[in-house]
């Protein structure tokens, strides 16, 4: 992705939140030239990946395949002792008829939650027995498999069994629960307008919790075509001295 890409994607997304009345917390909005003074009191934002994250997957195509993301809390699947904390938090910013791809995770359960917005779709399958155990192939690439067998979620604590390939749609103030090894593609649907998600969920490590059904790259390479106006959390160790 383009940096000038990112920095209007983080933009639109605070812009939308204030008017939405969604506070963020202060360090979200530091500059490049505050992180450098940031010191090891907040190292906790540095090592468990907290604040923004914008993913076009790989796509070149941010509008149509993209997500814009604010981490507010984590826990660290590495440095379990000194962060005990077994949940995180985010934010999940969907433009209006944005698609998150095919894609599962092997360790975090995570609850969706439309707060406000448009509508959500979300269509799902299970993975196959033989593509949730290939970690290795997952990681590098290889193609995913679904799985002819209806899959059991639960939508506002009511459980729902939808056949493979089914849909749902999440209106404002619905939630729905995704489980290890279901393959879920989401979509704001097209004309009610940007949905604003957030994800409750267990700890989570973006870089090796993510198995695309296709060959997708979740965390982008940067094209500096202009000067960051706010970090990533990929941008951190750039900046960060603790």
């Amino acid at each position: 992705m383009k940096r000038s890409q990112i920095n209007q994607a983080i933009l639109y997304v605070m812009e939308a939140l204030k008017e939405n009345r969604f506070p963020l917390p202060p360090f979200a909005y530091y500059t490049p030239e505050q992180w450098k003074n940031v010191d090891a009191s907040e190292e906790e934002i540095v090592d468990n990946m907290l604040g923004w994250d914008i993913t076009d997957f790989g796509s070149g195509d941010f509008s149509t395949y993209g997500l814009s993301i604010f981490t507010f809390r984590n826990g660290n699947f590495y440095q379990k002792d000194k962060y005990p904390k077994s949940y995180a938090e985010k934010i999940l910013y969907v433009m209006d008829g944005q698609i998150l791809p095919f894609h599962y995770h092997w360790s975090k359960m995570e609850d969706i939650i439309n707060r406000g917005g448009g509508d959500l779709e979300i269509t799902m399958y299970n993975c196959t027995p033989e593509d949730f155990a290939d970690m290795d192939g997952g990681l590098n690439g290889a193609p995913g498999s679904f799985a002819d067998t209806d899959v059991v979620t639960c939508i506002d604590g009511k459980k729902t069994v939808i056949p493979a390939g089914g849909k749902i749609i999440l209106h404002p103030g619905q939630s729905v629960t995704l489980t290890p090894g279901q393959y879920h593609q989401w979509q704001g649907v097209p004309g009610t307008g940007d949905v604003i998600l957030f994800e409750v969920s267990a700890t989570n490590d973006d870089n090796v919790d993510n198995r695309f059904y296709h060959n997708s790259q979740r965390i982008p390479d940067i094209e500096e075509d202009e000067p960051a106006k706010y970090l990533m959390f990929k941008d951190y160790k750039q900046y960060y001295k603790g």
